[in-house]
């Protein structure tokens, strides 16, 4: 009862998205129980690396928390996102075989709620629990149409709700279904192919993109720091008489920025730049830019690491030469 009083804290479209998205995901869970449990989960987790956060890095407690909050709600909205988008591509990787199958039972004299049971094999995983869902409405007389359409609304694929159209559309229509899904299946593995073909050209463009933001920048900036350290110990070691220094036609004075102001500069934008960087390559590589938050925790260690291991590098090789 807890977890439904504190789903109420929710907006109403941010309860409606979850619904939604739990359907989706093929999570079976009470959806105000799943927010509550979240928001409490959110709230103790956010305290704590709050708590240490600001006593390492002397940022506000408050700012901090509600920074660790928000993440922690949008990591849990994110990765429902990704589950659902996982089980409609699973779906429609599928979904050839399937109306192939229906189309040899309705060959073989099977009506058609019968040849979408017969359809439903274990290897199709959750859509075998749908394909079961909509024999079993069919068979205490649901309409058809209405059963399969509504397979498109738990199951977030536009590919599979235009194909339930049509199917509906044929029957309807009074055509041969049988022929109708067989050309339906082949049409679908025709799209398919030619995704696959689009993906193969644009992945030297990932490639590329991935390599820039996860070694390029992260080398880049490891080196400037080191730059900037180097620059701020040695000026601030050079000691010039005031008659020489106006015969020369360079002035020397203090370097005002800090080696740890431009070490967490490099730090926030290499995450930044992640973060953007992941919304291009899912954009490129999968056709939407929430497909590529899968490679954000990747991009973010990889480019860390680059930043932080060059640093190394530099200090140990020309630490030096440097008085070091």
């Amino acid at each position: 009862m807890l977890y439904h009083f504190l789903s109420r804290f929710y907006p109403q479209k941010v309860k409606q998205d979850y619904v939604n998205l739990l359907r989706y995901s093929h999570v079976k869970v009470n959806p105000l129980r799943f927010m509550g449990f979240i928001l409490v989960c959110s709230l103790l987790l956010a305290a704590v690396l709050a708590f240490f956060t600001s006593a390492w890095f002397r940022i506000q407690l408050i700012v901090a928390f509600l920074s660790y909050f928000l993440m922690l709600q949008l990591l849990t909205y994110f990765i429902l996102v990704l589950r659902s988008d996982a089980k409609s591509k699973f779906v429609e990787s599928i979904l050839p075989d399937v109306l192939q199958l229906m189309a040899s039972n309705l060959r073989a004299g099977f009506t058609t709620d019968k040849a979408l049971l017969l359809a439903a094999r274990p290897e199709f995983g959750p859509f075998q629990d749908e394909i079961n869902q909509v024999g079993k409405e069919i068979t205490t007389g649901k309409d058809t149409g209405v059963a399969l359409m509504n397979m498109s609304t738990r199951i977030k694929s536009e590919r599979l709700a235009k194909t339930m159209s049509l199917i509906v559309s044929g029957l309807r229509a009074g055509g041969q279904l049988a022929a109708l899904l067989e050309q339906t299946a082949r049409n679908l593995r025709q799209e398919m192919l030619v995704d696959e073909r689009i993906k193969a050209n644009a992945m030297m463009y990932v490639i590329f993109i991935f390599v820039a933001i996860a070694v390029g920048a992260p080398a880049l900036f490891g080196l400037s720091s080191f730059l900037v350290e180097v620059l701020t110990e040695n000026i601030a070691g050079i000691d010039i008489p005031e008659t020489a220094q106006a015969s020369l036609p360079l002035t020397f004075t203090e370097v005002a920025i800090s080696v740890d102001f431009v070490i967490r500069f490099a730090v926030i934008f290499l995450i930044t730049s992640c973060v953007l960087g992941s919304l291009i390559l899912g954009s490129i590589s999968k056709g939407k830019e929430r497909e590529g938050l899968k490679f954000l925790p990747v991009l973010i260690a990889i480019s860390l690491a680059i930043f932080f291991a060059s640093r190394y590098l530099m200090k140990n090789l020309l630490g030096g030469l440097f008085g070091f």
